[in-house]
C-alpha cells in the first residue's frame, strides 16, 4: 500500500505470473501509479514494404524532399566566388569540396547513418531526443512512470546486449542535471532554427529561380520578380492543406523534370567545354584550393555548404515515406543529377570565369543548417552510445571525422554572420526564448501541484463531509499532475461542495513515442472503493497523435472504464484466500519488473493500482488449463453473483454518461513569489502570462461545448 500523502514513495510487494509457479521475485512500486503487467507487450513488426509501395513513396519523395537541395546549384558557385574566381583551378579545389562534401554530409551522414536512428520511423532532431529519453531519464518533466515502459512501441528495437559505457551513458544522462539541461537546450536550438530555416528556405530558393528569369527577359524590374515570387509562394502555401500525398504526386514530376534538364545541361557543359574538371575526384585539388587562397579560401566555405542546405529534410520528413525510398530516390536521382550540374557548371566556368556571377541570384548564410548538423552529430552520437551500442572505433571516427568537418564550415559561416545574415539567428532565438519560457514555468508548476498534491486521507476526508451533495452526471477533472490528486480540488470542495456521482480526475500525458495504440491509451485508478465513484485516468498520446473531439474522448474513456470496472472486481474478489494460499498477489507477465530477493508477503489491493484498461480478464479467457493454479483463481472468481455486480456498476457508469458530463479545468495562474529575482518575475509574471494567454486552451483543443466546461481558478505562487 502506498505511503499516503507521499507523491515519490516506493515500496516493494510481491506479484506472480499464475502462469507459471507462484514463487516468482518482487518488483517495486511507485506511489503514483502500479504497474499493470497482465498486458504482453507486441512486437516490432511492420512486415516487408513492397517494392511498388516504395516505388510510389520514392515518387512522392522527389516532389517533397528535393525541391531546396535540387535547386542549390542555382547559386553555390556565385557565392563561393563572390570576387570572382582568382585561379582557374579554383574551380576544381570548389568542385572537389562540392563533390566530397555532399558526399560525406548527405550521402554518408544522413542517407545512411541518421537515417537509421529514426524514432519508429520518425526523424529529425526532436525525434532523436524522444528516442534517448526513452533509455535514459533525461526528461525535466518528472511524471515518468514504469508502466509507459509496458507500451508496445515504447522501447521498441532495443538491442539485448548491455555495455558498460552504455551504462555509463545512461547513468550521466539521468544523474547529471546539467547534461540534462544542456540536451534539451540543443534539442530546442536545433528545433527553433529548423523552423526559422524553413520560414526563409521558401522565399530564397524561388526569389533565386525566378530571379533566372532576367536572362532571357531582361527588361523585368526588381519589383516585378518580387511580386512574381510572392505570387508563386502564396500558391505553394496554399496547396499544402492538400496533404502529403498529394502535393508529392504533384510536385514530382516538376522536380524530376528539373533533375532530368539539370543533369542533361550539365553533360553537355562537360562535353562542350572542358572534361579536364573531373580532375576534382582528386582530393589534392581541395589541399592546394586553401595553400592558396588561404583565409579567402576558408571564407569560401560558406557557398560551398550551400550545395548540402535541405540535407536535415531527408531525416526530419522521414515520417511520410521510408527510408529505402528514400535511399532508391536520391541514389538514383538527385545524386547523379546534381553533381553532373555541378561538373558542367566548373566545364562552362573554366573557360568563361566572367560569368560565375550569373549562376547565382540571391542567396544569404544560412549558420542554422550547419548548427543544426552539428546538433544532430552529438545526439546521434549519444544514440550510437546507449541506444545501438557499437563498437566504441565506429563511434570514435563517427564523431571526429563530422564534427571536425563541420565545425570548419560552422566557422566560416560564422565570419560571414559577422557581417550580416542575422534574419535566421533573431529568428530562431525568439523562438528558443518562447520554448525556453514555456518549459520553465510548466516544470515549476509541475513541480509545485506535485509538492502540494492532495494526500488520500485528505481526499476521504473530503468526499465524506456531510455537506457534500451528489451531482448527476459524469465530471472529468483535468489535471496535469499524474502521481496524485491535484491541490485545486480541495479548492473546488470549498467553493462548490458538490461532486457528480462519476468523478474522473483526467491527466494528459504526452510521452516521447510518435503515437500511442488507442487499446495502450488509458491508465486508471480507483481512488476510494466506498460509496463515491472516484477514478484517476492518465490518457497517453505520442507527440504525433491529434486530440480526439470531447465526445469521443468521453466515449474512449469511459468504455475502457468498463473493461477496468470488470477486472478490478476480478482481481479484489476472494483475493485474501488466494494470499493465504499462495502467499503473494495475483497477476501476470511481471517477471521482468521483479529482483530475486525474498521480501516479507502483503497484499496489494485492487482499489491501490492503476492498470491498462483491458488487463488480466482479457488473458483469463485464452489462458484456462495452463496451470493449476490458474484453473483454481478462475473457478473461485466465476460466479453469478460477482458478474452481476460488475454489469450494475457497468451499468452505472453508462447510466450517468447519458445525464451529461462536465469538463472541469484548473485555471491556475502562476506568478513569482514577492521575494523573487526581477528576471524570475519578468519571465513568470509578464512572458509565461502572455504566452498563456495567447496560446491555444485544452477545451478548444478538444472542441468541448462551452456549456459543459466548469473552470476552477487558483493561485500559484512559484
Amino acid at each position: 500500500m502506498a505511503r499516503e500523502g507521499d507523491g515519490a514513495g516506493m515500496e516493494e510487494i510481491i506479484v506472480v505470473d499464475v502462469e507459471r509457479e507462484l514463487d516468482v521475485p518482487p518488483v517495486q512500486r511507485q506511489d503514483s501509479l502500479y504497474v499493470d503487467a497482465t498486458r504482453a507487450a507486441r512486437g516490432n513488426h511492420h512486415g516487408q514494404e513492397s517494392w511498388a509501395k516504395t516505388l510510389r513513396l520514392a515518387f512522392q519523395c522527389v516532389g517533397i524532399l528535393y525541391g531546396d537541395i535540387g535547386t542549390s546549384p542555382l547559386f553555390v558557385y556565385s557565392s563561393t566566388f563572390r570576387d570572382g574566381v582568382g585561379h582557374p583551378d579554383d574551380l576544381l579545389g570548389a568542385l572537389s569540396l562540392i563533390i566530397y562534401s555532399f558526399l560525406l554530409f548527405t550521402v554518408i551522414k544522413y542517407v545512411y547513418i541518421a537515417l537509421r536512428a529514426n524514432d519508429d520511423g520518425d526523424g529529425g532532431t526532436f525525434a532523436l531526443y524522444t528516442l534517448i529519453s526513452r533509455h535514459a531519464r533525461v526528461s525535466l518533466i518528472p511524471n515518468q512512470q514504469a508502466e509507459d515502459e509496458l507500451i508496445a512501441k515504447y522501447n521498441r528495437g532495443k538491442p539485448p546486449a548491455t555495455l558498460r559505457r552504455a551504462a555509463w551513458m545512461k547513468e550521466l544522462l539521468e544523474t547529471n542535471k546539467t547534461v540534462k539541461i544542456s540536451i534539451f537546450l540543443l534539442t530546442i536550438l536545433a528545433t527553433a532554427m529548423v523552423i526559422s530555416d524553413a520560414v526563409l528556405t521558401p522565399a530564397i530558393s524561388v526569389l533565386s529561380a525566378v530571379g533566372g528569369l532576367r536572362e532571357k527577359v531582361p527588361y523585368l524590374t526588381t519589383d516585378e520578380i518580387v511580386w512574381i515570387t510572392v505570387g508563386i509562394l502564396v500558391f505553394l502555401f496554399a496547396i499544402q492543406r492538400f496533404g502529403t500525398d498529394k502535393v508529392g504526386y504533384l510536385f514530382a514530376p516538376i522536380i524530376l523534370l528539373w533533375l532530368v534538364l539539370i543533369a542533361g545541361v550539365g553533360v553537355y557543359n562537360l562535353i562542350k567545354y572542358d572534361t579536364g574538371v573531373l580532375r576534382a575526384f582528386n582530393l589534392k585539388y581541395i589541399i592546394d584550393y586553401f595553400q592558396r587562397n588561404k583565409k579567402k579560401g576558408w571564407v569560401s566555405l560558406g557557398g560551398i555548404l550551400l550545395c548540402f542546405t535541405g540535407t536535415e529534410a531527408l531525416f526530419s520528413d522521414l515520417g511520410y515515406f521510408s527510408i529505402r525510398s528514400i535511399q532508391l530516390s536520391f541514389g538514383f536521382g538527385l545524386v547523379p543529377s546534381v553533381l553532373l550540374a555541378y561538373i558542367g557548371q566548373a566545364a562552362y566556368l573554366r573557360l568563361h570565369p566572367e560569368d560565375v556571377a550569373n549562376t547565382f541570384y540571391r542567396s544569404t548564410p544560412r549558420i542554422c543548417v550547419v548548427l543544426v548538423m552539428i546538433i544532430t552529430t552529438l545526439l546521434l552520437t549519444i544514440v550510437m552510445l546507449l541506444v545501438w551500442k557499437i563498437s566504441i572505433w565506429c563511434i570514435v571516427l563517427f564523431f571526429i571525422v563530422f564534427m571536425s568537418s563541420e565545425s570548419i564550415y560552422l566557422s566560416a559561416i560564422l565570419y560571414r554572420f559577422a557581417h550580416g545574415a542575422y534574419v535566421p539567428v533573431a529568428m530562431s532565438a525568439v523562438l528558443m526564448v518562447v520554448m525556453i519560457v514555456w518549459h520553465y514555468v510548466h516544470v515549476k508548476r509541475y513541480n509545485f501541484e506535485l509538492e502540494n498534491s492532495v494526500p488520500r486521507d485528505k481526499v476521504k476526508e473530503l468526499l465524506g463531509r456531510r455537506d457534500i451533495k451528489r451531482v448527476p452526471g459524469i465530471g472529468l477533472f483535468y489535471s496535469e499532475l499524474v502521481q496524485g490528486i491535484p491541490p485545486v480540488f480541495p479548492h473546488l470542495i470549498d467553493k462548490i461542495p458538490s461532486i457528480h456521482s462519476v468523478l474522473i480526475f483526467v491527466s494528459i500525458k504526452h510521452l516521447p513515442i510518435p503515437s500511442v495504440d488507442i487499446s495502450e491509451r488509458f491508465l486508471f485508478r480507483q481512488v476510494d472503493r466506498e460509496d463515491y465513484k472516484v477514478f484517476q485516468c492518465v490518457a497517453r498520446y505520442g507527440y504525433q497523435d491529434a486530440f480526439e473531439e470531447g465526445k469521443d474522448f468521453v466515449a474512449g474513456l469511459v468504455e475502457r472504464l468498463q473493461y477496468y470496472i470488470r477486472d478490478v472486481n476480478l482481481y479484489s474478489v476472494d483475493c485474501e484466500a488466494m494470499m493465504m494460499k499462495s502467499s503473494s498477489y495475483c497477476s501476470s507477465h511481471v517477471e521482468s519488473f521483479g529482483s530475486h530477493e525474498k521480501p516479507s508477503v502483503r497484499a496489494v489491493y485492487a482499489e491501490e493500482m492503476i492498470t491498462p484498461a483491458e488487463s488480466f480478464s482479457e488473458h483469463a479467457m485464452h489462458a484456462s488449463g495452463k496451470s493449476k493454479h490458474f484453473s483454481q483463481f478462475q473457478e473461485g472468481k466465476m460466479n453469478i453473483e460477482d458478474m452481476m455486480k460488475i454489469q450494475q456498476e457497468q451499468q452505472f457508469i453508462l447510466g450517468e454518461m447519458n445525464k451529461g458530463v462536465v469538463y472541469i479545468f484548473g485555471e491556475s495562474e502562476v506568478v513569482a513569489r514577492p521575494h523573487s529575482s526581477f528576471l524570475k518575475k519578468v519571465v513568470v509574471n509578464y512572458l509565461y502570462s502572455f504566452l498563456r494567454k495567447n496560446f491555444r486552451n485544452g477545451e478548444k483543443m478538444m472542441s468541448i461545448p462551452r456549456s459543459q466546461i466548469l473552470k476552477v481558478g487558483i493561485s500559484y505562487e512559484i
